[in-house]
């Protein structure tokens, strides 16, 4: 039987003591049965790293590791993949810093990892690579010579031909992305906008969801990717007794709580959120006294100077917001750039009136869909949701907002706290169950059997010309 071999830029190895379930890991759980292996970057950085893997074994799945120098990691994972494709694929071509040096170091860590991971590889594995960072894997795989099925997800948003023109070496990553198999995006937006970069770009054919390109033919679909919904709902309400939750919900002292939790990141909106809260107690000041607004930001990629003076802006702006608004005995805006656990999590989306899910760009945000499984049927909250999110071409009965106007969402904050109970519970209702419908389950099924139905390569793949 053909094994299942995950590919990813850092690998979540469990301790011993259980599963440290980051959220890939969440999302591909149904994945990780015996026989499975996972393999990536072990999180290390070391002077002189082998290319031969480091393996543990846990559960029946084997995770196997390559560690990194630390130039490596700055060219591959600071220059080209965050300081590059993240702000291009998020639409901010104003913070995209190319450098030639960065996109070789980027390839050279690809070419290691496929080098690597060939060590290791059995002719009939089928290998799912994930996200932004493993975009030329699959060439580089087939140079090494592996011939079996190869599939790619892009977790964030795609760009269109217009956009992506704009990175130097848009032809190459088109051209790399057609190297795989089969290829999967968060929405149908996202995956037509690849195959029109594919005709564009490199004078592909386009059939429906195919695309012929060197006599080759690829699938390039949307599968969107979900939660385990039961699971959380149960999580969420066991953990409204959590003592840390407990604690929160006494010191609202019976007002509303608004809940946002994203990591530090400009695609976020963030400074657009905190905006809008203040506007919203400006434009509806009888709200003053009745509402705390709760953001969990954990801090992230702090080597990237755009994610530190972001924090020193929203240090400014909540100093701003309480300084203006708060009284002696209550503080409007809470914020916390601390790590919470998941269960944790659970129970404050449980608690919260409101769940204010507004990123600028995002492939799909699943905390939207956290935020729907964990409220109660008999009196749940709303959810304020990002025009720009993937989760918003599933989740329509989410009041719905243009994340870059602060007031739009102070209006839709406002809509949320006076809606009538029955209209709270006919909106959850719809969101719910297509919550849990697209479940991780049904990704990872839908992914994989799209997978295995492709006919295994006989040729190497061509490379960019």
């Amino acid at each position: 039987m053909a094994r299942l071999v995950i590919v990813s830029n850092r690998v979540p190895i469990p301790k011993a003591r259980g599963a440290t379930a980051g959220g890939l890991a969440v999302a591909l759980r149904d994945l990780l049965t015996p026989g499975t292996m996972w393999f990536g970057w072990s999180g290390r950085l070391s002077a002189d790293p082998s290319l031969q893997p480091a393996i543990v074994e846990a559960r029946g799945v084997t995770y196997a590791t390559v560690d990194l120098t630390a130039e490596a990691h700055r060219g591959f994972y600071v220059g080209f993949a965050n300081g590059a494709l993240w702000p291009l694929l998020h639409f901010r071509l104003g913070l995209m810093h190319f450098r030639r040096e960065d996109y070789e170091g980027y390839l050279a860590v690809n070419r290691a990892f496929a080098t690597s991971l060939a060590s290791v590889l059995q002719p009939d594995d089928t290998v799912w690579a994930h996200d932004y960072h493993l975009i030329p894997f699959a060439r580089l795989l087939r140079e090494q010579g592996f011939n079996g099925r190869l599939g790619f997800f892009l977790h964030v948003p795609f760009a269109p031909p217009s956009m992506l023109e704009a990175m130097p070496v848009a032809r190459e990553l088109v051209a790399d992305l057609c190297a795989y198999d089969l290829v999967g995006f968060q929405t149908e937006e996202h995956a037509r906008d690849f195959r029109d970069c594919a005709q564009r770009m490199l004078g592909a054919a386009v059939e429906g969801e195919w695309i012929r390109l060197n006599g080759r033919r690829l699938r390039v679909f949307a599968d969107p990717i979900g939660i385990d919904a039961q699971s959380f709902a149960q999580e969420a309400e066991r953990s409204a007794g959590d003592k840390l939750v407990q604690r929160v919900f006494g010191s609202l002292s019976g007002r509303a709580l608004a809940i946002g939790v994203d990591r530090m990141d400009y695609s976020k909106g963030l400074p657009h959120r905190f905006e809008a809260f203040g506007r919203l107690l400006e434009k509806h000041p009888e709200h003053k006294r009745k509402i705390h607004f709760l953001q969990i930001c954990p801090r992230s990629r702090e080597e990237v100077d755009e994610y530190r003076k972001l924090r020193v802006e929203l240090d400014r702006l909540a100093g701003r917001i309480n300084g203006r608004h708060s009284d002696f005995d209550w503080t409007p805006l809470r914020y916390s750039t601390r790590t919470a656990p998941r269960a944790t999590l659970a129970g404050l989306y449980r608690i919260g009136r409101i769940g204010v899910v507004t990123p600028l760009r995002d492939g799909m945000n699943l905390v939207a869909k956290e935020f729907v499984a964990a409220q109660s049927d008999e009196d749940p909250g709303v959810l304020v949701l990002s025009q720009f999110a993937g989760a918003a071409q599933e989740l329509t009965e989410a009041l719905i907002v243009n994340p870059f106007d602060p007031d739009a969402i102070a209006d839709a904050m406002n809509m949320a706290l006076i809606m009538p109970l029955s209209e709270r519970k006919e909106r959850h209702v719809a969101l719910k169950e297509k919550v849990m419908r697209t479940t991780a389950e049904a990704y990872c099924r839908r992914f994989i059997d799209a997978l295995e139905a492709r006919p295994v390569a006989r040729t190497a793949a061509v490379a960019a010309a």
